[in-house]
């Protein structure tokens, strides 16, 4: 059994041509597997397990351990993103991996409501074993004649090593120890990027090591945000099925849908395709993958999530008063999705949108007076502010199709 493993790994390391990465040729858009599509299934049920548990225990302890569940869920869906930008899922050996990883994902995505209880070793390990084991198959997958390549997953997995000590440490500990050591764990990944995975002896890598086809990063993270936006429609969805269909319940349900289009307008009309554009045309797309994909859309996410929350405290409570939970999710759910989207669409574009900008201030307005309002009234103003943004952003940059299609209309595009 062993030297049949080692003979697999010699076979795929041996590789004189690099057979297992994905072929890119110049303007031609790689496009998302089947293979990619069927793992992203597995972190469906990660975004909702996270929204379940911050329902569960919104407190400030709360808040942070679950804050921490999701940049875990969203960095290792994110490394995966890279990695099979660079390898073929296509091809069998690939394949093979993305559902070991997908089965890696179920165990992690089973261990959230209790990763900080029983289940805290079960969580780090799975982790760990992803992101370890995926960079140690890049490592081997990638020829010896890419040597920058090779070396850029050599540092990759060195960086994701030392966080897993910190991972396993923190899983067979307890309360704060953990809470601490999987803070340190995390914090070593997120400073990774950014530092170029800099090893001693070696050094950093190089933007130039961070070969990528812009369109298919593209679309893959544009496929997270869309995970993101089902499983807030999958939990208004739930959650009205099992109520008494009132005037106000009904009311609440089409607020928090047509909150969900309005995001989702905000995103796509404009941000997805000229994102698109923009890291296939750059001269340096690794290093704008880095910041607008890897970075950036935390927060995107993160507030499709927190709105998700409020969308299920509105439904089951829509006049009662406006407790903290409520204020807090359903302002700071558009809130952190407007911040996202307009450092997102700055980093493509080079300009700050004015309307998520007055959108960002007029939610902050609101928040002064939130707790005088009902939830149902809150919803509805939370969601008007989302529709204006959206369409203010249409009109003032046209109504053509999405994204900039040139310097001309990038510079009239300033307005907005």
């Amino acid at each position: 059994m062993r030297g049949a493993v080692r003979g697999g790994i010699d076979m795929v390391a041996d590789s004189k041509r690099g057979e297992l990465f994905r072929p890119m040729a110049p303007n031609q858009h790689s496009r998302v597997t089947y293979a990619e599509l069927f793992f992203d299934l597995v972190f469906v049920f990660a975004v909702t397990q996270i929204s379940h548990t911050l329902l569960g225990r919104f407190s400030p302890l709360g808040v942070v351990q679950t804050t921490m569940l999701f940049l875990a869920v969203w960095w290792v869906w994110v490394y995966t993103s890279w990695i099979t930008n660079w390898l073929n899922p296509e091809l069998t050996p690939v394949r093979i991996l993305l559902f070991l990883l997908m089965l890696g994902g179920l165990v992690l995505s089973t261990s959230i409501p209790k990763a900080f209880e029983s289940r805290g070793i079960w969580f780090a390990a799975a982790y760990a074993a992803m992101q370890v084991g995926k960079t140690v198959f890049l490592w081997v997958s990638t020829p010896p004649a890419r040597s920058s390549a090779r070396m850029n997953a050599v540092r990759i997995t060195i960086w994701l090593s030392v966080s897993a000590v910190f991972w396993i440490a923190g899983g067979v500990t307890h309360g704060n120890t953990r809470l601490a050591l999987w803070a340190i764990a995390l914090t070593i990944e997120y400073i990774s990027p950014a530092a170029r995975f800099w090893i001693p002896k070696y050094g950093a890598s190089s933007v130039a090591d961070w070969v990528i086809e812009g369109g298919h990063m593209a679309e893959r993270c544009a496929g997270f945000i869309i995970i993101a936006l089902g499983e807030s429609i999958v939990v208004t969805g739930a959650t009205f099925a099992d109520l008494t269909w009132t005037t106000e319940t009904v009311t609440a349900f089409a607020s928090a849908f047509v909150g969900a289009i309005a995001m989702w307008w905000i995103y796509f009309h404009r941000g997805a395709e000229a994102g698109s554009e923009q890291i296939s045309r750059s001269s340096e797309p690794g290093r704008l993958a880095r910041l607008a994909y890897t970075y950036l859309h935390m927060p995107i996410v993160a507030g499709i999530i927190l709105s998700a929350v409020a969308d299920e405290l509105v439904l089951t409570h829509p006049a009662e008063h406006s407790d903290l939970k409520t204020v807090l999710s359903a302002i700071g759910g558009p809130l952190l999705f407007l911040v996202g989207t307009i450092l997102f669409k700055h980093s493509i574009r080079g300009f700050l949108q004015l309307s998520h900008g007055a959108g960002i201030v007029a939610l902050a307005v609101l928040a002064w007076f939130a707790s005088e309002l009902s939830p149902l009234m809150l919803s509805l103003l939370t969601s008007a502010i989302m529709i204006i943004v959206a369409v203010w952003e249409s009109l003032s940059l046209g109504s053509g199709a999405a994204g900039p299609r040139s310097q001309k209309r990038q510079s009239e595009a300033t307005s907005a």
